[in-house]
Order: structure tokens, then C-alpha cells, then sequence
């Protein structure tokens, strides 16, 4: 509500002339003449912003009571096989767990290991519409590793909103506002489109569900439909929109890279409307936007993780694309277009768009990417590669459990048979290396893990990001799990030995050395973070620290297990207080 302030001054005058005596009456005329204009002008003013704003709210009232006279939620519906899929409530304070297997070492460090954890429809005379498997509340959960004076471990869970504000007018309203609008009948998408823009001034609510991550100091939540969340690890509370003083009003990319050497923070951020992909880089310390970079795209694309090296960025445009055009013409808002031209970008840091070289490669579908470095004269880019994209899913009006199921579904086919997009297995991720020649612009690109394990969600030590690395671990998809609730479900960890090939395949490729860590049967983990320890010497030696949930029993708990020894017993198991839906990304904090 915007407030005016009025000051009346005294103004003292000395004259050496004869004093000239007023009356009462000439005040009171004099007083009269300049207090009643600007009286009626305060009563004008303040009547104009009241009855702008009744206009407004009375507005919004018959906006909200049409939606709501038109439109009806609706739960998706929910299998039993996909019951940690499902929300959880807030547990309210952190609650002291315990660890029921091993011990935790000495030289692990203190700190705190956040981890982002039902989808709506709507129904209404235009049609039906979805949310997509990537959309619900953001909520953290945390285990605190706390160590006392005499090297004795505890630890503490918590789990909170993130609360941002959709979060909290939805949650003051006592009922979902926004309507679902990515995916649905061609009508009701885009008429959910426009109320959502009518009503609230943006097409989705903010999220902030996908990944947490840390720069300059503080701590943030992330979802690309939104600016970054400030979160306060100890209370898990919400400080509200980061957006670098003001510098950066668009979407981040939920997989920021900090740079090797400088700490500066690389960033992009897309949008449906011109321009539709701008790059930035931020201060080390937070502070300040430092370069922006507008890709001049002459679409769309979502890039939901960028690469680093110590002179480039690096994107990977997969054609997954977002078109507000293509849903006023009926169409779907995310569309996968296998049939353009997929490529990867090579960016000097603070270059423009003529600087950009692009290179073109097999079609595929990289959400996420590995790492990336420069080796010589070539920059090389390792990320996880599939035929089909998961996000947002088949076409409308296929029935999703069908196509989720078919896609995980493992299959085995010939090396030399690198197209899967129409057979059972499309969604079958394995990781992928390109190797870009900055002078002749030549690409190598080769397959490094073969077909017998469907793997993603990648993470390495983050302290070779940009540079050239030896080791990466990943989650192990359960094709037969995955495929029987037509959700995503990972059995196992694997750890990728890069400079050590093994084994000779039909297409001529080599298979990497790899070692796997499989959780007991119907044991599935999600939102793995490597942990380095403090005196490293190697590049692997830490630990990788996952939530696991027993489907069996329904219960949840963390372990932690040695990188050097990973394909020995975990090291500790830490029991939660209650279930932890599976989520996305996860990142361990050490307080020191």
C-alpha cells in the first residue's frame, strides 16, 4: 500500500522595515486559501488510490469466482508402487536420529545435507488440464552431522516448505490458486495460461523444488521457473528472492557452476519471450551481476544444468523447448523437437553472442551434465544422454503410465543400434562424453557405459569442477522397478573410473571401469551428494551420503558410504523419524 507524506514548515523572516501587524482573521483567510486545496487534494488523491485498489480487489473477486465457478482440482491419481512419490507433512522442530549401523569417522565434517523432496489437475469446460511429474511443493529435508568436544557424533532432522510466496498465498488461502497450465487440452491450457497471468501476474507458481546450492556465503533452493530462494540451513526458513540487487529479474538455471579459480557464479536463465536465453556471471562474494549475455536464440530451450571450464561456459541444447506461441496456436508448452538439429555451446566467459561457437551432435536428450575441461586444444563435456525426454513426458492424450512404463522398461539392443526414440528402453540413460576441437571444430563423441545400466543424476567432487577429473558417481535406475510404477527409481550408486577402460564392445567403443553399490531389493535412494574429506589427497577420497527409503517397511534413513571402498558395506546407517518422499538433487554443507 503506497503511503504520501505532507511537511509544513515555518519560515522566520527579518525585514529592517516597520513591522506590519496582522490580524486573526487575515490568518484564518490566509490558512484557509493554501490548507483547503491541499486538504481537497489529499481526499482527491487518497480516494483515487482507494478506489483503484476496490476496482482491483473487486476485479480479482470475480476473476477468482469465475475460475472457481469453471474450473475444478483434482488429484492425479496415485499407485501404490508410487507411494514415497507422494508429499510428506512438516515434522516441525529438528528431531534427534540415531545411527543404527557402523559409526561416522572423525574426519567427517560437520554440516547439514538439505534434499528436495501431490500434483493437481484441473477440469473445466475448456478441457482438462496436468500438472507435470516435475511440479509440487518445494520441501527441504535436512540431517545435521553435529560433533562434540570429545569426538562424539549426533544428528538431527528436519524438514520444511520452502516458503515462497505462491507457497504462502496458497497456503493463507487454504486451497490451490494456480491452475495447472504445462500440460492439458489445447483450450484449457491456454485459458489456464491467461487467468493464471490475470490473476496473479505469472503463468506457474514458483516451486524452488529441484536443487540447493551455495555461493557466497549463503545458501539457496532452485527451480528454473524462478529466482533463486535465500534458505537459513539451521531453521530451514525462507529469506525470500535472491536476485542479485536487483540485477537479475529472470529464471535460473537449477544447476549454477561456480568457476574454477575466481568463485565467480555462472548462471542462465530462460523464458518463453524474447530474449529467450540470457547467460550471467555473478561476483564471487554475491554481490554483483558482472556480465550478462543475451545467446540471441531464435528459440527457447530449457537448460536445466550448464558446464564450466576455466575460460568457457558450456551448454548442451538438447531441442527441449518451451513455446508460449506454440500454446496460442493449441499446442503443448514443452515440446522435445528430435527431429532439430541438437548442438553444444562453447562460450568465452565474458564473450557474446558472435563469440559463441556451436558444435553439432547426435541427437539426444542431456539434462544432466557431469563435468567439463579443457584438455589441449579440445574442450571435453561428460553428461547424461537418452533418446526420449522424460520432462514433461509423452504427447497429451497418451496415457502416461504406458509411456513412463515402456520408457524405463530395459531392453538391450545392439551397441550399433543407437536409436531407441520408438522401441521400449527410449528413456534409457547412459553417460555420454563429446570431445570438441576448438580449431577445426571437429566433434568425437563416444558412448562410455554401455547397455547394461540405466544411470543419472551424476555428481562428482566439486572441487575438480571445470578441470580435468578422474572419478564420477551416479544413481542406478531399476529398469524393472521403474518401469512397473512408471517412475523413476534408483536400486544403486555407480562410481565411474574416466581414465580406465575395460572392455571392447560390438560398436568398437570401450566400456569405462565401473563399480556399483546396490541397495537391498526394494531399497531405492535419490538426492546423493559427494563429501569430501578435509585432508584430501585424492581425488576420491570422501564419502557419498544418500537418502534411501525401504518401500518394504515403508521407512527412510541415510547412509554414508566410503568412495575409496565403495562397493564395501556402508560405513553408518542413520535412521529417520519418518518417510522421505524420493526427490531430486541433494548437497552436504560443512559448517567449517
Amino acid at each position: 500500500m503506497a503511503t504520501s507524506t505532507y511537511i509544513l514548515s515555518n519560515v522566520t523572516c527579518s525585514t529592517k522595515n516597520h513591522p506590519i501587524t496582522f490580524g486573526v482573521e487575515y490568518f484564518k483567510t490566509t490558512l484557509s486559501s493554501v490548507v483547503k486545496p491541499l486538504v481537497r487534494d489529499m481526499k482527491l488523491s487518497k480516494l483515487k488510490r482507494e478506489a483503484s485498489r476496490s476496482i482491483k480487489m473487486a476485479r480479482l473477486e470475480m476473476l477468482n469466482t469465475l475460475v472457481d465457478s469453471i474450473f475444478q482440482f483434482i488429484d492425479q491419481p496415485m499407485l501404490p508402487s508410487q507411494k514415497n512419490f507422494s508429499p510428506v507433512e512438516e515434522i516441525g522442530e529438528h528431531v534427534e536420529v540415531y545411527c543404527s549401523h557402523g559409526e561416522i569417522p572423525q574426519d567427517f565434517p560437520e554440516g547439514s545435507n538439505p534434499l528436495f523432496g501431490g500434483l493437481k489437475s484441473s477440469v473445466s469446460v475448456f478441457g482438462k488440464t496436468d500438472s507435470i511429474w516435475i511440479e509440487g511443493e518445494g520441501m527441504l529435508h535436512a540431517l545435521y552431522f553435529t560433533k562434540n568436544a570429545q569426538g562424539n557424533w549426533s544428528f538431527c532432522y528436519k524438514n520444511r516448505y520452502v516458503e515462497t510466496e505462491t507457497y504462502k498465498m496458497e497456503r493463507e488461502r487454504k486451497r490451490p490458486c494456480f491452475l495447472p497450465a504445462a500440460s492439458g487440452d489445447p483450450a484449457a491450457a491456454l485459458a489456464s495460461t491467461i487467468f493464471n497471468l490475470l490473476r496473479f501476474g505469472m503463468v506457474n507458481k514458483n516451486m524452488s523444488n529441484t536443487n540447493v546450492f551455495e555461493h557466497g556465503g549463503k545458501y539457496y533452493s532452485i527451480s528454473e521457473d524462478y529466482v533463486p530462494q535465500e534458505i537459513d540451513l539451521s531453521s530451514l526458513e525462507n529469506y525470500g528472492d535472491w536476485n542479485i540487487s536487483g540485477a537479475w529479474s529472470r529464471p535460473f538455471t537449477s544447476h549454477p557452476k561456480k568457476v574454477p579459480g575466481t568463485g565467480e557464479l555462472v548462471t542462465i536463465g530462460c523464458e518463453p519471450a524474447k530474449p529467450y536465453c540470457v547467460m550471467g556471471v555473478i561476483s564471487a562474494d554475491g554481490k554483483d551481476l558482472i556480465h550478462k549475455l543475451d545467446l540471441q536464440l531464435d528459440h527457447c530451450s530449457l537448460f536445466h544444468e550448464l558446464g564450466v571450464t576455466e575460460k568457457y561456459n558450456i551448454l548442451v541444447d538438447s531441442m527441449l523447448t518451451l513455446s508460449a506461441e506454440r500454446v496460442m496456436k493449441g499446442g503443448q508448452l514443452f515440446k522435445y523437437e528430435s527431429e532439430k538439429q541438437a548442438r553444444i555451446a562453447v562460450i568465452p566467459r565474458y564473450g557474446d553472442a558472435h563469440s559463441i561457437k556451436w558444435f553439432n551432435i547426435k541427437p539426444c536428450c542431456t539434462y544432466h551434465l557431469i563435468n567439463s575441461f579443457e584438455d589441449g586444444n579440445e574442450v571435453v563435456v561428460r553428461g547424461c544422454k537418452a533418446n526420449a525426454a522424460i520432462i514433461p513426458g509423452p504427447e497429451w492424450g497418451e496415457d502416461k503410465f504406458d509411456w513412463f512404463s515402456r520408457g524405463f522398461c530395459f531392453k538391450k539392443v545392439n551397441d550399433t543400434n543407437d536409436d531407441r526414440t520408438n522401441e521400449e528402453g527410449m528413456l534409457f540413460t547412459s553417460v555420454r562424453e563429446w570431445r570438441l576441437n576448438m580449431e577445426t571444430l571437429e566433434v568425437k563423441e563416444r558412448d562410455l557405459t554401455g547397455t547394461e545400466y540405466s544411470m543419472d543424476f551424476p555428481i562428482i567432487n566439486v572441487d575438480f569442477t571445470g578441470v580435468k577429473h578422474k572419478y564420477g558417481y551416479t544413481q542406478i535406475i531399476n529398469s524393472h522397478a521403474s518401469s512397473n510404477s512408471a517412475k523413476t527409481k534408483y536400486g544403486g550408486l555407480a562410481k565411474l573410473y574416466f581414465e580406465e577402460e575395460v572392455e571392447q564392445r560390438n560398436d568398437g567403443e570401450q566400456n569405462i571401469r565401473m563399480e556399483y553399490h546396490w541397495l537391498p531389493e526394494n531399497n531405492f535412494c535419490s538426492g546423493s551428494a559427494f563429501v569430501a574429506k578435509p585432508e584430501a589427497v585424492h581425488e576420491d577420497d570422501g564419502w557419498i551420503v544418500t537418502f534411501v527409503h525401504d518401500e518394504d517397511n515403508d521407512i527412510s534413513y541415510v547412509l554414508v558410504i566410503d568412495a575409496r571402498k565403495f562397493e564395501s558395506e556402508p560405513i553408518a546407517k542413520i535412521d529417520l523419524p519418518q518417510r522421505v518422499p524420493y526427490g531430486h538433487h541433494g548437497a552436504f554443507f560443512s559448517s567449517t
